[in-house]
Protein backbone atom coordinates (compact mmCIF):
# COMPACT_ATOMS: atom_id res chain seq x y z
CA UNK A 1 0.00 0.00 0.00
CA UNK A 2 1.58 3.44 -0.79
CA UNK A 3 2.21 5.62 2.17
CA UNK A 4 0.78 9.06 2.33
CA UNK A 5 4.18 10.58 0.84
CA UNK A 6 3.73 8.53 -2.48
CA UNK A 7 -0.14 8.88 -2.48
CA UNK A 8 0.84 12.64 -2.37
CA UNK A 9 3.08 12.28 -5.46
CA UNK A 10 0.69 9.94 -7.50
CA UNK A 11 -2.39 11.92 -6.70
CA UNK A 12 -1.61 15.02 -9.11
CA UNK A 13 -2.05 12.53 -11.84
CA UNK A 14 -4.43 9.70 -10.51
CA UNK A 15 -7.51 11.56 -11.17
CA UNK A 16 -6.60 11.82 -14.97
CA UNK A 17 -5.26 8.24 -15.05
CA UNK A 18 -8.86 7.42 -12.83
CA UNK A 19 -10.58 9.45 -16.13
CA UNK A 20 -8.94 7.82 -18.83
CA UNK A 21 -9.47 4.02 -17.26
CA UNK A 22 -13.02 4.90 -17.05
CA UNK A 23 -13.43 6.70 -20.01
CA UNK A 24 -12.05 4.05 -22.02
CA UNK A 25 -13.82 1.04 -20.38
CA UNK A 26 -10.43 -0.97 -18.98
CA UNK A 27 -9.59 -1.96 -15.95
CA UNK A 28 -8.92 -0.72 -13.12
CA UNK A 29 -11.18 1.98 -12.90
CA UNK A 30 -13.97 1.06 -15.38
CA UNK A 31 -17.58 2.36 -13.98
CA UNK A 32 -16.01 4.98 -11.31
CA UNK A 33 -17.59 7.54 -12.59
CA UNK A 34 -21.10 6.11 -12.33
CA UNK A 35 -20.35 4.09 -9.05
CA UNK A 36 -19.74 7.88 -6.97
CA UNK A 37 -22.75 9.68 -8.82
CA UNK A 38 -24.94 6.59 -7.69
CA UNK A 39 -23.64 6.98 -4.13
CA UNK A 40 -23.84 10.78 -4.33
CA UNK A 41 -27.75 10.18 -5.39
CA UNK A 42 -28.14 7.85 -2.94
CA UNK A 43 -26.98 10.41 0.06
CA UNK A 44 -28.92 13.01 -1.50
CA UNK A 45 -32.00 11.13 -1.47
CA UNK A 46 -31.78 9.67 1.84
CA UNK A 47 -31.05 13.54 2.98
CA UNK A 48 -28.42 11.94 4.98
CA UNK A 49 -26.81 14.98 7.00
CA UNK A 50 -24.04 12.97 9.05
CA UNK A 51 -21.68 11.15 6.07
CA UNK A 52 -18.44 9.36 6.62
CA UNK A 53 -16.77 8.89 3.99
CA UNK A 54 -13.64 6.53 4.38
CA UNK A 55 -10.33 7.05 2.55
CA UNK A 56 -11.24 9.81 0.29
CA UNK A 57 -8.17 9.80 -1.55
CA UNK A 58 -8.25 13.23 -3.75
CA UNK A 59 -11.81 13.98 -2.34
CA UNK A 60 -13.83 13.88 -5.73
CA UNK A 61 -16.93 12.53 -3.65
CA UNK A 62 -16.45 14.15 -0.57
CA UNK A 63 -16.15 17.37 -2.55
CA UNK A 64 -19.58 17.20 -3.89
CA UNK A 65 -21.34 16.46 -1.06
CA UNK A 66 -19.58 18.71 1.54
CA UNK A 67 -18.56 22.37 1.04
CA UNK A 68 -14.97 22.09 2.52
CA UNK A 69 -14.87 25.01 5.34
CA UNK A 70 -17.92 22.33 7.04
CA UNK A 71 -16.34 19.10 6.58
CA UNK A 72 -13.78 17.62 9.61
CA UNK A 73 -11.07 15.38 7.85
CA UNK A 74 -9.35 13.14 9.99
CA UNK A 75 -5.69 11.31 8.80
CA UNK A 76 -5.36 7.81 9.66
CA UNK A 77 -4.65 4.41 8.27
CA UNK A 78 -7.63 2.48 8.21
CA UNK A 79 -5.95 -0.57 8.37
CA UNK A 80 -5.52 0.30 11.97
CA UNK A 81 -9.32 0.83 12.13
CA UNK A 82 -10.74 3.81 12.74
CA UNK A 83 -9.03 6.96 14.05
CA UNK A 84 -10.86 7.35 17.75
CA UNK A 85 -12.52 10.40 16.87
CA UNK A 86 -14.56 9.06 14.59
CA UNK A 87 -15.68 6.15 16.23
CA UNK A 88 -17.55 8.55 19.12
CA UNK A 89 -19.83 9.22 16.35
CA UNK A 90 -23.23 7.79 14.82
CA UNK A 91 -23.74 8.61 11.15
CA UNK A 92 -26.57 8.41 8.25
CA UNK A 93 -24.34 6.73 5.31
CA UNK A 94 -20.91 5.41 5.47
CA UNK A 95 -19.09 5.46 2.03
CA UNK A 96 -16.32 3.83 0.78
CA UNK A 97 -14.92 4.34 -2.54
CA UNK A 98 -11.65 2.89 -4.00
CA UNK A 99 -9.90 2.33 -0.78
CA UNK A 100 -10.82 -1.07 1.17
CA UNK A 101 -9.20 -3.23 -1.34
CA UNK A 102 -5.96 -2.14 0.18
CA UNK A 103 -7.25 -4.31 3.43
CA UNK A 104 -6.71 -8.08 3.42
CA UNK A 105 -10.31 -10.10 3.10
CA UNK A 106 -9.67 -11.09 6.88
CA UNK A 107 -9.58 -7.11 7.33
CA UNK A 108 -12.45 -6.09 5.25
CA UNK A 109 -15.00 -8.04 7.12
CA UNK A 110 -13.67 -6.82 10.85
CA UNK A 111 -13.62 -2.98 9.63
CA UNK A 112 -17.20 -3.43 7.97
CA UNK A 113 -18.40 -5.13 11.17
CA UNK A 114 -16.91 -2.07 13.04
CA UNK A 115 -18.24 0.72 10.78
CA UNK A 116 -21.63 -0.67 10.38
CA UNK A 117 -21.68 -0.46 14.13
CA UNK A 118 -21.53 3.30 13.92
CA UNK A 119 -24.81 3.59 11.11
CA UNK A 120 -27.74 4.77 12.75
CA UNK A 121 -31.11 2.71 12.48
CA UNK A 122 -32.01 3.23 8.94
CA UNK A 123 -28.56 4.22 7.48
CA UNK A 124 -26.37 2.45 5.15
CA UNK A 125 -22.68 1.40 4.42
CA UNK A 126 -22.01 1.74 0.86
CA UNK A 127 -18.67 0.20 -0.76
CA UNK A 128 -17.55 1.49 -4.45
CA UNK A 129 -14.87 -0.25 -5.21
CA UNK A 130 -13.00 -3.07 -8.26
CA UNK A 131 -15.21 -6.28 -7.05
CA UNK A 132 -15.96 -9.47 -8.54
CA UNK A 133 -18.89 -11.83 -8.15
CA UNK A 134 -17.12 -15.13 -7.34
CA UNK A 135 -13.73 -16.08 -7.19
CA UNK A 136 -13.76 -17.85 -10.35
CA UNK A 137 -14.87 -14.48 -12.22
CA UNK A 138 -11.80 -12.86 -10.39
CA UNK A 139 -9.40 -15.12 -11.87
CA UNK A 140 -10.90 -14.74 -15.39
CA UNK A 141 -10.61 -10.94 -15.36
CA UNK A 142 -6.94 -11.74 -13.63
CA UNK A 143 -5.94 -13.64 -16.50
CA UNK A 144 -6.84 -11.81 -18.86
CA UNK A 145 -5.35 -8.63 -17.62
CA UNK A 146 -2.23 -10.43 -17.18
CA UNK A 147 0.87 -7.87 -15.75
CA UNK A 148 -1.35 -4.81 -15.21
CA UNK A 149 -3.21 -6.90 -12.68
CA UNK A 150 -2.54 -5.37 -9.31
CA UNK A 151 -0.97 -8.33 -7.26
CA UNK A 152 -0.61 -5.78 -3.97
CA UNK A 153 -4.53 -5.47 -4.16
CA UNK A 154 -7.41 -7.50 -2.55
CA UNK A 155 -10.50 -6.86 -4.46
CA UNK A 156 -14.04 -8.13 -2.88
CA UNK A 157 -15.63 -11.20 -4.01
CA UNK A 158 -19.34 -10.80 -3.04
CA UNK A 159 -20.35 -14.47 -2.70
CA UNK A 160 -17.54 -14.39 -0.24
CA UNK A 161 -19.11 -11.50 2.03
CA UNK A 162 -22.46 -12.51 1.44
CA UNK A 163 -21.28 -15.74 4.36
CA UNK A 164 -21.20 -12.66 6.74
CA UNK A 165 -23.44 -9.89 5.27
CA UNK A 166 -26.47 -11.82 3.80
CA UNK A 167 -28.47 -8.33 4.21
CA UNK A 168 -25.75 -7.22 2.09
CA UNK A 169 -26.97 -5.98 -2.02
CA UNK A 170 -24.66 -6.42 -4.80
CA UNK A 171 -24.74 -4.15 -7.93
CA UNK A 172 -22.42 -4.58 -10.72
CA UNK A 173 -21.47 -1.44 -13.04
CA UNK A 174 -18.52 -2.79 -14.96
CA UNK A 175 -17.07 -5.87 -15.25
CA UNK A 176 -14.67 -4.98 -12.76
CA UNK A 177 -16.68 -2.91 -10.49
CA UNK A 178 -19.28 -2.59 -8.34
CA UNK A 179 -21.41 -1.29 -5.15
CA UNK A 180 -22.07 -3.17 -2.26
CA UNK A 181 -24.86 -1.54 -0.01
CA UNK A 182 -25.64 -2.69 3.92
CA UNK A 183 -28.80 -1.13 5.25
CA UNK A 184 -29.32 -1.03 8.71
CA UNK A 185 -32.18 -2.05 10.47
CA UNK A 186 -33.23 -1.76 14.35
CA UNK A 187 -32.18 -5.69 14.18
CA UNK A 188 -28.68 -4.64 13.55
CA UNK A 189 -28.44 -8.49 11.69
CA UNK A 190 -25.27 -8.53 11.38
Amino acid sequence: MLNNKGFDLWADGYDKSVGVSDEDGTYPFAGYKQILNEIYNRVLTNKSKAVLDIGFGTGTLTTKLYEMPEAKLFQGDFSKGLVDELKHHRYDTIMATYSLHHLSDEQKICFIKEILSLLRDGGCLYIGDIMFETWAELEKYKTLIGEEWDDDEFYFVVDELTKFFPQMKYEKFSFCAGLLSIPIRASRDF
